[in-house]
C-alpha cells in the first residue's frame, strides 16, 4: 500500500507544481493582453481551468496522500516532516494567493506589473527545492 500512496502523492505534487510554475506566466502574459480582446477572455479561460481542473484538485491530493504517507510510515514527530509540513502550508498560501490574482484578472483589474508575476514565479521554485532536500536528506 505504501508505494502505491507514495505514487499517487508524487503525480498529485508533480501536477501541482507545473500549475504553481505556469499560471504566474500566463498572468504575465495576460497583463500584456488589451483588457476586453479575445485574447485576455482566453487567457481567462485558460488561467480559470488550470486554477480549478488542474491546480487545486492537485493540492488537496497532495495533502490527502501526504498526510496518508506520514501516518503509513509514522513520521509526524520527525523533524524534518515539520519543517516541510510549514513549507507545504507557505506553497499552499501561495496558491491561494495566485487564487486572488485569477479573481483580479477575472475582473479585469491589474493591481500588479509583470515584474511582480515575474518574481512571484519564483516562489514556487523555492519552496520545491527546500522541500526536496528535507525529503531527500532528512537534515533533521
Amino acid at each position: 500500500m505504501y508505494e502505491w500512496v507514495r505514487v499517487a502523492h508524487i503525480i498529485s505534487i508533480i501536477s501541482w507544481m507545473a500549475g504553481l510554475l505556469y499560471l504566474p506566466r500566463l498572468l504575465i502574459y495576460h497583463f500584456d493582453a488589451e483588457v476586453g480582446s479575445v485574447q485576455s477572455e482566453t487567457f481567462k479561460t485558460m488561467e480559470r481551468r488550470l486554477l480549478k481542473a488542474i491546480m487545486t484538485p492537485a493540492m488537496i491530493a497532495s495533502w490527502v496522500f501526504g498526510l496518508w504517507l506520514m501516518f503509513l510510515i509514522d513520521a509526524h514527530k520527525e523533524g524534518w516532516l515539520v519543517t516541510k509540513f510549514f513549507l507545504v502550508f507557505l506553497m499552499s498560501a501561495f496558491h491561494m494567493f495566485m487564487a486572488r490574482w485569477v479573481r483580479e484578472f477575472r475582473e479585469d483589474k491589474r493591481l500588479r506589473s509583470t515584474k511582480f508575476y515575474r518574481v512571484a514565479n519564483e516562489g514556487p521554485t523555492i519552496l520545491m527545492i527546500l522541500i526536496v532536500i528535507l525529503v531527500v536528506v532528512k537534515p533533521f
